[in-house]
């Protein structure tokens, strides 16, 4: 199924087959805003960083009565395996911003395929492919 799929955007691409009317035009627009807006950048992460409270275990540390120490982790998958890295405090606002920009990069990655498959329904609707 999916190099149907494949095959009829290609064709869509390689002759210039675009659908007609105004929500074409709409999905064409937000689809050409979102590849101007989102240029591949180098330092994108992926995953989520949360924060969590541990105790130390030892029994005189303020920890210990408290909610625990802040320990920060970055959670990813890669090469289909789960990893968690630990965060030092002073990193934590910077990889963030980058968790953050990778989501958002993803979301409009997202859009953009459903754009094209919107235009390739579009298209197929107005028997053009």
């Amino acid at each position: 199924m999916g190099s149907i799929l494949w095959l009829y955007a290609h064709k869509m691409n390689k002759l210039k087959i675009r659908p007609k009317g105004d929500k074409a035009a709409q999905i064409r627009q937000r689809k050409f805003q979102l590849i101007q807006r989102f240029q591949f950048p180098e330092d994108l992460l992926p995953g989520s960083l949360s924060q969590q409270h541990l105790r130390c275990g030892k029994p005189t540390c303020h920890c210990a009565e408290g909610e625990g120490h802040p320990v920060w982790t970055l959670t990813f998958r890669a090469d289909g395996k789960k990893h968690v890295q630990h965060i030092p405090k002073h990193l934590v606002d910077e990889v963030r911003k980058r968790v953050e920009a990778g989501r958002e990069y993803q979301d409009a990655l997202r859009e953009v395929m459903a754009a094209n498959a919107h235009l390739l329904v579009l298209a197929r609707k107005q028997r053009l492919i």
